[in-house]
């Protein structure tokens, strides 16, 4: 068995950077020789990059930060704060612009008047990159936009005006005399009914809008009593009803004359049965 011999551990030795010479067909090539412990060099042209980079950076954020100055808008017939709101491209549309401008405008922004000089904000800028889902919100600005612009149209125009009531027509008759003063009476709140106005015309007048008594006290007195409800001159000018005739023999006038005589005295000519 052969002798044991001692071994020593051998000891660790780290590689530096050298050159190693290689002959190759007798030429010397001098060759970097890396260490192991050595860290790699960055290659060269990573600094280049950077540098170059750099500056395109700082120059994209300095653009995304510019804001157009404020610009001043003269408005002319026909627009609205939605039509100027997306011609500037106003973020936060016409609501916005009418909050900027609410002294100018008024308290109805649905109405502004040519020659009212607005003041617009920074113009929105325009989306750099379809990739960044800014295209869905846009879309939804102008939408948002056009319906109020469709707001704005309709509560500017002017709401059609209701179709006029046909006048009523009476028949020229007792029974039409009786009705249109009815009405008459309604509008200005004197009570009476039809049957009552009748029961008392025919027992006055039976029908006549032209008759007169000319022999009782009244006409002794000079004021005789006249047409269908017999009403003398001094009572049909104290209680005659404006909107009918000044003429005491006018069937309309007459009889509203005597029923807002009979309210005054009596209630309501329903409470009359004679002579009055």
């Amino acid at each position: 068995m052969p002798a044991q011999g001692k071994h020593r551990r051998p000891k660790s030795v780290s590689l530096g950077r050298g050159i190693a010479a290689v002959a190759t067909g007798g030429a010397v090539l001098a060759l970097p020789v890396l260490g192991a412990t050595t860290a790699s060099a960055a290659p060269a042209h990573s600094v280049a990059a950077e540098k170059a980079v750099a500056p395109v950076s700082v120059t994209a954020q300095a653009n995304s930060v510019t804001k157009a100055a404020p610009a001043k808008h003269s408005v002319v017939s026909g627009e609205t704060l939605s039509k100027i709101a997306r011609e500037y491209s106003v973020s936060g549309g016409w609501k916005k612009l009418y909050e900027g401008n609410r002294k100018a405008v008024g308290e109805n922004p649905n109405l502004i008047h040519p020659g009212i000089t607005l003041t617009i904000g920074a113009k929105a800028a325009a989306p750099s990159d379809a990739k960044a889902g800014k295209a869905a919100p846009a879309a939804e600005r102008t939408a948002t936009a056009e319906r109020a612009d469709r707001t704005e149209r309709t509560s500017a125009a002017p709401a059609a005006a209701p179709a006029a009531a046909a006048p009523a027509t009476y028949t020229n008759d007792l029974d039409g005399w009786i009705k249109e003063s009815l009405a008459v009476m309604a509008q200005h709140g004197i009570p009476g009914s039809y049957e009552s106005i009748h029961r008392n015309i025919i027992r006055e007048s039976s029908g006549n809008p032209n008759a007169i008594n000319n022999w009782d006290s009244n006409a002794v007195k000079g004021t005789p009593s006249k047409g269908l409800l017999q009403v003398i001159d001094p009572t049909f000018q104290a209680y005659h009803v404006p909107g009918t005739s000044t003429d005491s023999y006018d069937p309309v006038a007459n009889i509203t004359a005597a029923c807002n005589y009979a309210a005054d005295r009596y209630g309501s000519i329903d409470n009359v049965f004679g002579a009055y």
